[in-house]
């Protein structure tokens, strides 16, 4: 009996011992599965928190943001650079070379440049050529130059005939209206104005009674081929005339007539005239030389001209003349006046000059009013 009760106990306590493991392994499993649910539940909750972002507060979702608008700026002004002008372009017919056209060219040049205007210059010498000065004048309206210097008649009557639209200024031309240039020295009349160089004839006839006072004849030499000298020789005629004298003319059409035909009237006078006549003017040492030889003073209408072979001349002062031209051409390229409409002007200074050396060399007494202007040949 008590080995049974024994037995039964010991039964009854596996039991207990089989309980208790069955209830630990049980409660073990919940907690694992109760983990890996709040594992689960913690991933789905990260997993919302990315793909919907956390609203705002019902009173900031509400009120929009105020938004600050950045204020406009005013546009800079753009300055553009003003374009340069460019420099005006003005050609030079000069007829030939000799120091009376080279200063009234020096005179122009040197004006403008004082004036302040901007421009370039081509110089072209007619060498007295008419078929040379009318290829000068046709190759400055080729290159449509804005403005032309015609120094000497022959090339204003070039221009004139090239051209009727640009600008002319004419200078060491004696007269426009005689050139046929112009219509009237007022008015001219179309492109074309200047300054002339018309001399003082009465003044020169006059001087040269003072030097040489019992003179009876005077001679008269110009190129037939020159306007300008062809009617200061008739003005002249007609003075000499009027002061009770004669007068003998002799004509030439180059300067290789000068030596023959000077000679001829050098024997048939007591002094010789020339008026300011280009073929002449750069002969001038043959003239000296024929006076030396037949003892007959040369007076001539020109300052280099006389100090070349002349004893003495009241002159138009050429760089001066020049100057007046410059000045009349920079109004018109100003805009500040046409040739058309400005009046021809007349020179404005004079000068006087004496040749030492002829003087002495013919034995001429010096008038005391003109002692002061005696000059040397360089």
């Amino acid at each position: 009996m008590k080995k049974n009760r024994k037995l039964l106990s010991m039964l009854f306590a596996l039991m207990l011992i089989s309980m208790s493991v069955f209830a630990f392994t049980a409660c073990g499993n919940n907690d694992s599965d109760e983990q890996d649910d709040g594992r689960a539940a913690q991933v789905e909750d990260q997993e919302d928190d990315t793909d919907e972002p956390e609203a705002p507060p019902e009173d900031e979702a509400d009120e929009p943001e105020e938004v600050t608008e950045p204020e406009e700026e005013e546009p800079e002004e753009v300055i553009e650079p003003e374009e340069e002008a460019e420099p005006f372009s003005i050609g030079v017919i000069q007829l030939m070379e000799h120091p009376a056209l080279d200063a009234a060219t020096e005179g122009f040049i040197a004006q403008l440049r004082d004036e302040g205007i901007d421009f370039t210059y081509e110089v072209q010498n007619g060498q007295r050529d008419v078929a040379i000065l009318d290829t000068i004048a046709n190759l400055f309206v080729g290159n449509e130059v804005d403005l032309v210097l015609a120094n000497g008649t022959m090339s204003a009557q070039a221009i004139a005939n090239a051209t009727n639209t640009i600008p002319v200024v004419g200078v060491s031309i004696t007269t426009f209206v005689g050139a046929g240039v112009v219509e009237s020295n007022e008015a001219p009349g179309r492109n074309i104005t200047g300054a002339s160089d018309m001399n003082p004839i009465q003044a020169q006839i006059e001087m040269m009674l003072e030097f040489l006072p019992n003179i009876q004849t005077i001679g008269l030499l110009y190129s037939s081929n020159e306007a300008n000298s062809v009617y200061q020789a008739s003005l002249a005629r007609e003075i000499i005339e009027e002061l009770g004298l004669s007068s003998e003319s002799a004509t030439i059409t180059s300067a290789a007539d000068l030596q023959q035909v000077a000679t001829s009237l050098a024997g048939n006078v007591d002094a010789i005239y020339i008026p300011t006549d280009n073929a002449i003017a750069g002969a001038m040492g043959v003239m000296a030389n024929i006076s030396a030889e037949t003892d007959t003073p040369v007076f001539a209408g020109e300052e280099n001209m006389t100090m070349g072979g002349g004893v003495a001349t009241l002159s138009v002062n050429y760089y001066e003349l020049g100057r007046q031209a410059g000045r009349m051409a920079a109004m018109i390229l100003r805009g500040e006046g046409e040739p058309a409409t400005m009046p021809i002007q007349f020179a404005e200074q004079y000068n006087y000059t004496v040749n030492g050396f002829m003087v002495d060399l013919l034995g001429i007494e010096v008038p005391a009013r003109f002692l002061d202007y005696i000059f040397m040949p360089e």
